[in-house]
């Protein structure tokens, strides 16, 4: 082991995968500082992904008991925008590929922007199908947030490359001959939700970023549309834009 560099070690533990791999073994026996520094290292980090491909496992526990009864497309469906006073509700469908790995991925929430856009970019390039759906202001107004969330949804399963032949829908049902499961609180517990629940999530956040170029005064690209301080004041100062909803409470105090 003494005739391999601290460099060399380093750059070879980034092809070792296995705990139990020889190579380790060695590295643990070197009396060396910095080889015991990068064999804690790369332990600490083999553990981590140890736990996010458990994590995997169970995210995907839905989809893996669907596909050995036999159904192949499986579209988990979420919305994001249903809270906020401004902007559409948009929705995602995706069909994950059945041997995807997308490590980490989880409840779009407790998710930093970056990680979001990672896993979008990862989604749109990887997934079997991705259609998207949306529901603009007017529309929420006229139906209502529910029956629009549902709308939005709709268009996307509608917007699938691939047909689907199931649907996992986080917390919604749809009117629709495909079988389906309604599942609380989806997109901690399915794969696929949580990957529809990423792509609705950064595609509203691009829209509300694109509106806040439109309609500068009431600092969409900070809020996306909540109910901030900063946004009930630009509310109460300048009155609705094109893209509020009317209908919400907050709104109709300024019209």
């Amino acid at each position: 082991m003494k005739t391999l560099t601290v460099k060399e070690i380093k750059e070879h533990l980034q092809s070792v995968s296995d705990e139990k791999d020889p190579f380790i073994e060695q590295c643990k026996n070197d009396e060396r500082k910095s080889v015991q520094a990068l064999v804690d290292a790369w332990l600490k980090k083999n553990e981590r992904l140890s736990a996010m491909r458990e994590e995997w496992q169970v995210m995907t526990s839905f989809e893996r008991s669907l596909r050995a009864r036999g159904y192949q497309y499986i579209a988990g469906i979420d919305e994001a925008g249903r809270g906020p006073l401004a902007g559409p509700v948009v929705a995602a469908a995706v069909i994950l590929k059945e041997d995807c790995e997308i490590l980490g991925l989880t409840d779009s929430k407790k998710l930093s922007k970056q990680k979001r856009e990672d896993y979008y970019s990862y989604i749109m390039e990887e997934a079997a199908a991705v259609g998207v759906g949306i529901a603009d202001a007017h529309e929420i107004d006229e139906l209502n947030i529910y029956e629009a969330s549902k709308a939005a949804m709709l268009k996307a399963v509608q917007a699938l490359d691939v047909a689907p032949d199931y649907l996992l829908i986080d917390a919604m049902s749809l009117a629709v001959d495909t079988e389906q499961s309604s599942i609380i609180k989806g997109d901690a517990k399915s794969a696929s939700i949580a990957a529809g629940a990423c792509i609705a999530k950064v595609t509203r956040d691009r829209l509300m970023d694109e509106y806040a170029e439109k309609y500068p005064l009431y600092g969409f690209e900070k809020h996306k549309g909540y109910g901030t301080k900063e946004h009930l004041n630009a509310l109460a100062k300048y009155g609705p834009s094109p893209i509020h909803r009317r209908s919400f409470a907050p709104v109709k105090a300024h019209e």
